[in-house]
């Protein structure tokens, strides 16, 4: 699906829920060397604060880069993220992820949105704000 980002503008939300599962977290590992036992092993991470295992941090901000492709549009590009991780993400959460339009700068194709991941219970596990170029101003840089 292609979104067309030339007609979002502040105040443009979005929102989509995400499982989080063993499988994500496994490739993940994979993909990026974290092998820390607090994400594969369920015998270690039962002996933790936390009791199970849990996923990486990192994988929430993968999931908004692909919803800022998937809501916001695609072509753009992610510029910058600041994360702040607020409370676990244990493997099978339902992940609410809200995308929200701060600040955009239509002559230059730049944009603010306010990233926020949420169980689907409201607590807050991620929140942050990312820099985005829009599609268009790709085309124009």
């Amino acid at each position: 699906m292609t979104v067309d980002a030339s007609t979002h503008d502040v105040g443009f939300k979005a929102t989509e829920t995400i499982q989080v599962t063993d499988k994500m977290v496994r490739q993940f590992s994979e993909m990026s060397g974290d092998i820390n036992p607090i994400h594969l092993d369920d015998a270690y991470a039962a002996t933790t604060r936390f009791k199970k295992r849990i996923a990486h941090g990192m994988i929430l901000g993968a999931l908004i880069s692909r919803l800022l492709n998937e809501k916001i549009g695609s072509g753009g590009i992610y510029l910058a993220q600041t994360l702040k991780f607020t409370n676990p993400v244990f493997i099978d959460d339902q992940i609410v992820f809200e995308l929200h339009i701060t600040k955009l700068h239509k002559t230059r194709g730049l944009g603010t949105v306010e990233t926020i991941a949420k169980k689907t219970t409201g607590e807050i596990v991620c929140k942050g704000e990312a820099t985005i170029m829009m599609s268009w101003g790709v085309k124009e840089a």
